[in-house]
């Protein structure tokens, strides 16, 4: 389908709104051509005249059309803003008409809705000031609304909490037992690269010494610590015990409120690998069966069953960890609502901490995403974050973070929900954008927050394990932008 602007370049934000009704597909980008405007398209245009700007969209799909138009003042403020906002509420509108969805968070691209309503939230807005701004800016539907509030009061007294010298530290361990066909992460079947891990341990560690003698220098402490992948539990206990020591070693870790491991994959959780992690640390955990459905498991690549996902579940329970995250994944291939239902409901009878429910997002990486992503993306997807919703929130949880992500089904959303006390500090405030995280390791992201003068860099580790070992001294190197940051302020 082809993209056609005239007088503008909207295109991100237009682009992502076209995404929310036809997910996972590239268009073709045109400028100031209309004679483009055959076949299906979406023509997007802004003309200047008698001081305001007229704007049109005019849509073509399978022989239909769709027409809307509106202006806006040349004097008003914020104007390309308003403009750009405008296009895609009426972009929304045509493709809304031509297709029958409505995609209930409206023209909400973005990854952090909830940072929207924070923000609303600190102006001083009422609550029914907040709905009518997101559903007449926005289009957002109340329903989404009402959880992105719940969400946000969720998170205010931990906002609260922050001191603005912490940093949340990640921890990349990039190997997985093998790859699920959803995944896009940076992550390395453990069969083709078990040989560069004792090697990557050693290394990481080198960076984990470096970075924290970094973060001394520029006088900031770490908050939290989590470990993520990848699956963290891919490493023996000894090299986990290798990695937390040399953390517990170069860091002050006397100021930590949080410290978690991905212990995600059940097939590789041990009571060794558990005791050990418990031992060094940490209080949070994470078994995630994504789903308990044996066949669900199958057809998306997990080489685990739910039998042994309870069995991991109980063994933690056992080792006496302080929280216990479960992951489940609404509108997986072979799922159905009844299947999810079950999943959801035995997951509250586990009496798990967390329950974080993710929806299915199809990225160009992932392997669905090459093998035909129709049935993946025409789930009952919303029907299944739906009831999670009701019964999570019926059972004494709270939604407490919340992300959306590009081509996910049904233009639904991932919420984190966890029990009053339960929630994670780092996932809130990576989410939220109102901390810095120092990432080590490969594929991490380290991103420095300056709330006062509203400022936020990144600095990028490499991406694979390969090029993770071969490059690390000009890696190293980079960490050096940390400080540079902090000299800065």
């Amino acid at each position: 389908m082809k993209l056609i602007f005239i007088g503008n370049d909207f295109k991100y934000e237009a682009e992502g709104v076209m995404k929310l009704f036809i997910p996972a597909q590239r268009f073709e980008m045109h400028y100031e051509d209309i004679s483009q405007a055959q076949g299906d398209y979406a023509l997007i245009e802004r003309k200047s005249e008698g001081g305001k700007a007229k704007l049109r969209v005019k849509c073509s799909l399978n022989g239909r059309e769709q027409e809307f138009c509106e202006s806006v003042g040349e004097d008003t403020p914020d104007y390309e803003d308003e403009c750009e906002m405008s296009l895609c509420r009426l972009l929304y509108k045509a493709m809304s008409a031509l297709t029958g969805k409505e995609p209930e968070w409206g023209i909400i691209t973005g990854i952090r809705p909830v940072k929207r309503v924070n923000l609303l939230l600190s102006q001083g807005m009422s609550e029914g000031e907040i709905r009518e701004h997101m559903r007449s800016r926005y289009l957002c539907s109340d329903k989404k609304t009402e959880i992105a509030l719940r969400t946000a009061h969720a998170q205010e007294k931990l906002l609260q909490s922050l001191d603005k010298k912490s940093f949340g530290l990640y921890v990349s361990i990039p190997f997985c037992p093998t790859r699920c066909s959803y995944c896009s992460f940076v992550s390395q079947s453990i069969e083709g690269c078990a040989k560069m891990i004792p090697e990557y341990v050693r290394q990481l560690c080198e960076e984990i010494e470096y970075t924290a003698k970094l973060c001394k220098r520029t006088g900031i402490y770490p908050d939290s610590v989590y470990f993520g992948g990848g699956t963290p539990t891919t490493l023996s206990a000894s090299q986990l015990e290798a990695v937390m020591g040399r953390i517990e070693k170069s860091f002050d870790l006397s100021r930590i409120r949080e410290y978690t491991v991905e212990a995600g994959r059940p097939d590789t959780v041990t009571r060794e690998k558990l005791q050990t992690i418990k031992r060094m640390g940490a209080g949070r955990v994470s078994i995630n069966p994504q789903s308990i459905n044996d066949e669900v498991l199958r057809a998306i690549g997990r080489k685990h069953t739910a039998a042994q996902f309870f069995e991991a579940f109980e063994l933690a329970k056992s080792v006496g960890f302080d929280v216990i995250n479960t992951d489940i994944i609404a509108g997986l291939p072979e799922d159905t609502p009844e299947s999810f239902k079950n999943t959801v409901d035995r997951l509250i009878e586990l009496d798990a901490d967390n329950i974080t429910v993710h929806t299915l997002s199809i990225k160009r990486a992932a392997r669905l995403n090459h093998e035909g992503t129709d049935n993946a993306l025409k789930s009952p997807a919303a029907q299944m974050v739906d009831y999670a919703t009701a019964r999570l929130s019926e059972s004494g949880y709270e939604p407490y973070y919340l992300y959306r992500q590009k081509n996910m089904s049904d233009n639904q959303e991932n919420i984190g929900w966890a029990k009053k006390g339960k929630e994670s500090l780092y996932n809130i405030y990576i989410m939220e954008e109102v901390q810095t995280i120092i990432a080590v390791g490969a594929g991490g992201s380290t991103k420095l927050v300056d709330l006062d003068n509203k400022r936020l860099e990144r600095v990028f580790n490499y991406k694979y394990p390969v090029e993770y070992l071969r490059g690390f001294d000009e890696m190293i190197r980079r960490k050096s932008e940390i400080e540079d940051f902090y000299e800065e302020k």
